[in-house]
């Protein structure tokens, strides 16, 4: 039987001196995967991410994503178990490496390669085509390949999912439905934000087709599946409250009181993410033509899907990262399309071979590649990477000043999830004791024992903490780290003791998103 993943083709034809798989009844000639450049270039990706993603530090989120590891649940406030649980097995088979933790990303930000090539193939692209769009994801996966996230992940899930989608309407073959349903079963496991891609898909498709789709029992059988393996997390997040919707509503909080400049810079830092200079124009090239041109009309689903979800996430408030995943789709469409219609003069510059050099130099800017003296994008993203270890120091410091019979009764506890996530990576050698977080998904890890008198707690101020504590002293200052990288401002470590009420009652009053 015939793979769903290989093409319906019989022996190799010649079209504009290339060769491409004959079509069998009814599929449409498409040519061959140019093989050798495309996975060239994806060794190329996986190579230069290797080599970088043992420098600087930990993200903030990685940390995050080891400590909820060592706390597996069906779920979390914040995101599925997936990334956790990627985290906990790349720190168990190479402890305590850097690299060993982004492996996952740097292995699928090559597949992502491939698979965007495919695309290009899927519409028609040859050699060329192919290779510009291979080109593209490299540039436009760079930054987010060099960190262990779940943006990430979703980027490469939902282009293997367009790829899917876009062979199933060439095909017509109902079992890449069911396997579409497996794939959004795994990013269910990471984000909920592919239940936004498949609303907007839907909408899409009934607007201007193929409305056969939503006709197929194979994709509600997907739909099935998917639901099926998510039904754990679901029960976890209805135990729970939902509170994955709460930090979601959050984010969108957090925007409206700094004056929504997030939803106002969404496009364009969405439009920069996908590549300066050339992932930018195929993007907004390749939407063009997915929207307008007559060659691309069975795939104009996929044009409204884009715009669907930019419309959603910016008047929901989310964050730019989001469509990432749709990149693919438009990178292919342009570099199809410019294969099949010469751009005008005016523009025709920004796909020369020198503009394409000039990309993938600076896409290389944005890893930590060149002198931290150096003002490039990479910079801004260490910031965020750098002094955890020195935070750590400075409250084992504040720790082991404290009289030995106080500390067998003290925790440390810390006012933002990043903080207590680097202490529990760097603290037990440090000799620190557990330490606690009421902020976001890490309040779900757990309170404090009723016996613990003694807190240090990392960050906030003295008018807060004495609504909960009868004694609020300051005892250190962590003046190397994330906050005084961004904002110059120390953090303050407190020593609170006497709290005014048992922990198993504090700690919901503590918990904030």
């Amino acid at each position: 039987m015939q793979s769903i993943f290989q093409s319906a083709e019989s022996r190799p034809w010649l079209v504009d001196g290339e060769q491409v798989s004959a079509p069998t009844g009814e599929y449409p000639a498409i040519a061959s995967l140019a093989r050798w450049p495309v996975l060239a270039i994806a060794a190329g990706v996986g190579l230069v991410l290797l080599l970088t993603s043992g420098r600087v530090g930990y993200f903030c989120d990685e940390l995050y994503f080891l400590a909820a590891g060592h706390h597996m649940d069906w779920g979390y406030a914040d995101q599925g178990p997936l990334v956790p649980l990627l985290a906990r097995a790349m720190d168990t088979a190479f402890p305590g490496s850097l690299v060993g933790v982004r492996l996952p990303v740097t292995v699928l930000s090559a597949v992502g390669v491939v698979a965007t090539a495919l695309i290009a193939r899927e519409f028609g692209g040859r050699r060329r085509a192919q290779v510009l769009t291979a080109g593209a994801y490299a540039m436009g996966t760079l930054v987010g390949g060099h960190t262990l996230s779940t943006g990430t992940v979703d980027m490469i899930v939902w282009t293997v999912v367009t790829w899917l989608l876009v062979r199933w309407v060439r095909l017509r073959d109902d079992r890449l439905l069911l396997a579409l349903g497996g794939l959004t079963a795994i990013s269910l496991q990471n984000k909920w934000l592919i239940v936004a891609f498949w609303l907007i898909v839907g909408i899409s498709v009934l607007a201007v087709g193929p409305r056969e789709l939503l006709r197929r029992p194979m994709l509600w059988l997907g739909a099935a599946l998917a639901t099926l393996v998510t039904l754990p997390a679901l029960f976890w997040q209805a135990q729970h409250g939902w509170p994955q919707l709460g930090v979601a509503q959050a984010i969108a909080d957090d925007d409206l009181l700094g004056g929504g400049r997030a939803r106002l810079t969404f496009l364009p830092l969405a439009l920069a993410s996908a590549g300066i200079l050339l992932g930018v124009v195929l993007v907004c090239y390749g939407l063009w033509r997915l929207l307008r041109s007559p060659e691309m009309r069975p795939y104009r689903f996929l044009g409204w899907t884009f715009v669907g979800l930019v419309a959603l996430f910016v008047i929901t408030g989310g964050r730019y990262y989001y469509v990432s995943g749709l990149f693919a789709v438009c990178w292919a469409a342009g570099a199809v399309e410019l294969q099949r219609h010469e751009p005008a003069r005016w523009w025709r510059w920004v796909l020369s071979w020198p503009v394409y050099v000039l990309s993938a130099v600076i896409a290389l800017t944005m890893l930590p590649v060149v002198p931290a003296s150096w003002p490039t994008p990479a910079k801004l993203g260490s910031l965020f990477m750098l002094g955890w270890p020195e935070e750590t120091d400075t409250v084992a410091g504040a720790y082991r000043a404290l009289p030995p019979t106080s500390q067998h009764n003290t925790v440390v506890m810390t006012e933002w999830y990043w903080d207590a996530a680097a202490i529990e990576r760097f603290g037990p050698a440090r000799g620190m004791p557990h330490v606690y977080s009421a902020h976001r998904g890490y309040w779900y890890f757990g309170e404090p024992p009723d016996d613990a008198q003694t807190v240090l707690f990392v960050g906030s101020n003295p008018a807060y903490l004495s609504r909960y504590f009868t004694e609020v002293g300051q005892v250190a200052t962590v003046t190397i780290g994330p906050m005084m990288n961004l904002f110059s401002r120390p953090t303050p470590v407190w020593l609170c003791s006497g709290p005014r009420v048992p922990w198993s009652q504090l700690w919901p009053e503590l918990r904030h998103l």
